[in-house]
């Protein structure tokens, strides 16, 4: 990396805020600077490119073909940095960050609601929490641990078992009427709610039924459990989620189940911990925590 060509964050500044406002006064009122400064910093940002970033038009600043292909890329470069230091601002008060990912049903449904009895107990450590559907990449992602299934497992990883999953069908209360709830094959005459990111699982579900997958995939498709959580509620179907992801709206009412069965479809949720945070204090601490809750709830 040739770093004589390095812009300074000032030179990024005042290049993006005359790109915006078009003259050099309102970029210096926009960053509370002064105009000569900014003339200043954009001279020395063209010397350091060797190229005109703008056409100079009527006592106005037009970009140029070189400006208008650097600008997005200014523009990210500032986000980022912006984005780091609020960031960095996380660790204020407190002694460390945990970076988690995590399933964002479960997060929605369970985890949050109980992330303030975490704090109580460990208020040294922030907790920074991204939701997220597909594996993580630990070498690349700047993550401490996971919450997944066990297939998003990684090479270099540790998992700690957290609980099976088993499905449950569910709807709206005035869905059944007041009845009993109905047979696996009774479903098929109410719309069957689908989980975009996992399509087999009504299949999974009427497994050696015989029926027509036609009817079995028909209904609206929705990406993220608690969507069709959402959805199931408003009176669009019957879903089949997670149970403990829909435990809180059946205990509530919100939901009833609308078929006894319960289908366990093999997979595990775990926390999913590189080797490089295993030790880390922080991880141990959330990991005693969640097993905790867990065996509580």
């Amino acid at each position: 990396m040739r770093h004589t060509y390095l812009p300074t964050i000032a030179e990024l500044q005042a290049f993006t805020a005359c790109a915006r406002h078009g003259t050099t006064t309102r970029a210096a009122f926009e960053l509370n600077l002064t105009q000569s400064a900014i003339s200043r910093a954009l001279g020395t940002l063209e010397a350091r490119l060797g190229v005109a970033l703008f056409h100079r038009v009527r006592k106005r600043l037009v970009l140029s073909p070189a400006g208008q292909g650097f600008l997005e890329r200014a523009e990210q470069a500032l986000a980022t940095l912006d984005a780091a230091a609020v960031g960095a601002m996380a660790f204020g008060g407190t002694e460390a960050v945990l970076r988690i990912a995590a399933l964002p049903s479960f997060t929605r449904s369970w985890l949050i609601a109980r992330l303030a009895r975490f704090a109580q107990i460990a208020p040294q450590i922030s907790l920074d929490i991204t939701a997220r559907l597909h594996p993580v990449e630990f070498e690349r992602d700047p993550f401490d641990l996971a919450i997944m299934r066990t297939q998003h497992e990684r090479a270099g990883t540790r998992l700690v078992p957290l609980l099976r999953e088993s499905l449950v069908a569910v709807c709206a209360p005035e869905r059944l009427a007041g009845n009993e709830p109905l047979a696996p094959e009774a479903l098929l005459g109410h719309p069957l709610l689908q989980q975009s990111t996992r399509p087999t699982l009504w299949l999974d579900w009427f497994r050696d039924t015989g029926l027509d997958a036609r009817d079995i995939l028909r209904g609206a498709r929705f990406d993220h459990f608690d969507m069709i959580l959402d959805a199931a509620i408003a009176g669009m179907g019957i879903g089949l989620v997670p149970e403990i992801i829909a435990r809180a709206s059946l205990t509530e009412g919100r939901l009833v189940r609308a078929c006894a069965r319960t289908f366990e479809t093999g997979g595990t949720y775990s926390l999913i911990i590189p080797e490089r945070t295993e030790d880390t204090p922080s991880v141990a601490t959330f990991q005693s925590w969640l097993l905790a809750e867990l065996r509580a709830d």
